[in-house]
């Protein structure tokens, strides 16, 4: 049976609240770069909120107020894909087995991983706990051998071409995510 392994950002969950980035970068019109600058740096584990959040600001960040703007982070990325969540449900109810890789750094998926949309999918990868991120070859060869699956038996969703391309040469079976509406024809193919 085919495994169908979800992206999280911008796929289960929506895109990042306008106001929640606004909310972070206190009227700082530079924040949004910073904050991508080194965010696969962070996303692999190795910044850890203090060096990352630190590098956004572009100052020390400790104490309650690094609490804080991870609370925020972590809410940015907190709002479910509704549309996304029906198929999950759905592919739940059918039995078809799934399971999350996301570049998420530790501080984020312990939060997401509380999320009750998120109850279906397991297990889940975060890259912030396997020291890689996408689209790295060995992020895609260490998920599928922890699976115990032949990288065939796997239909990976993300919403980055680039790392759809790198699940394919990998050997998974790979669908750009654009909108749940595709998906669901996409999966409807694939799981056939």
């Amino acid at each position: 049976m085919k495994i169908v392994l979800f992206d999280y950002g911008n796929v289960v969950s929506l895109p990042q609240d306008p106001e929640d980035v606004a909310r972070m970068a206190g009227g700082d019109p530079g924040f949004e770069d910073r904050y991508w600058e080194v965010r696969l740096d962070f996303d692999r584990g190795s910044l850890d909120p203090a060096a990352y959040w630190s590098h956004v600001y572009g100052r020390p960040i400790g104490g309650a107020e690094l609490d804080a703007v991870v609370a925020l982070d972590a809410a940015s990325w907190s709002r479910p894909n509704e549309e996304t969540v029906a198929i999950i449900d759905e592919l739940a109810g059918v039995g078809v087995p799934m399971a999350l890789l996301s570049n998420m750094p530790v501080s984020i998926a312990e939060s997401i991983d509380t999320l009750p949309f998120m109850r279906p999918i397991g297990p889940r990868f975060y890259s912030g706990r396997m020291g890689l991120v996408k689209p790295e070859p060995e992020i895609f060869h260490e998920t599928v051998a922890w699976l115990g699956a032949a990288p065939g038996d796997l239909v990976f969703v993300d919403d980055r071409p680039e790392n759809v391309a790198a699940a394919e040469r990998a050997g998974l079976a790979a669908v750009h995510f654009r909108d749940a509406a595709a998906l669901r024809e996409d999966l409807k193919r694939l799981l056939a």
